[in-house]
């Protein structure tokens, strides 16, 4: 007697609800990240292997690259405070729009007089607007000025000392570093942090 062979169906697995996981999942992401502004002065940091992060707030980090340096700050009431302060330090008006977008700027690296053209820029405007730098020079020394209200509006904001870090490109000359360290030391500050890029251990 022949026997009868029933086929089996392999059936076939529905992927319909794996795609729409997957594009769901693009979407959120897509939607809620933010893209990477360029920075207004980007440098090459020398590397470390050391692993310290920076404070998220209390924190004016000084960028030093090309001959310039550009002044950032952490905290927008802090910011706002510092640019009042510098205003009416150098005889200067700011509107409560250019304080409200400078606190949500980053950092920047032009003169007193020239910062309201770069606060009416655009975010992605402001890295190619080709900014000289803030005046480091004896006569016209901005940056000193910048770190002192800005330590008198940390403490005024937060009831803390401002700390301070230097971000210096890995080809800058020595002297364009130890400068910005000289004007941190003339107002006592001998404790600050030296931004560097990780590397992995030599063996």
């Amino acid at each position: 007697m022949a026997k009868i062979i029933i086929k089996k169906n392999p059936g076939s697995t529905d992927m319909t609800a794996m795609c729409d996981v997957a594009f769901l999942l693009l979407t959120f992401f897509v939607m809620t990240s933010t893209a990477k502004i360029p920075e207004a002065l980007p440098v090459d940091t020398p590397s470390s292997t050391v692993q310290t992060k920076l404070p998220e707030t209390d924190l004016a980090t000084l960028t030093v690259g090309k001959g310039k340096v550009f002044f950032d700050l952490k905290g927008k009431e802090v910011r706002v405070r510092t640019l009042e302060l510098m205003a009416e330090k150098y005889g200067v008006t700011f509107t409560d729009a250019d304080k409200s977008t400078f606190s949500r700027m980053d950092d920047f690296g032009v003169p007193i007089l020239n910062l309201q053209q770069i606060i009416e820029m655009k975010a992605a405007d402001r890295s190619k607007a080709g900014q000289p730098g803030i005046p480091t020079d004896s006569l016209d020394n901005q940056l000193k000025e910048w770190i002192y209200n800005a330590r008198i509006a940390n403490i005024e904001v937060n009831d803390k000392e401002l700390q301070v870090a230097i971000k210096g490109d890995a080809k800058e000359e020595y002297p364009a570093i130890k400068k910005v360290m000289d004007i941190l030391q003339e107002q006592k500050i001998n404790s600050f942090s030296l931004v560097t890029g990780l590397r992995g251990k030599d063996f």
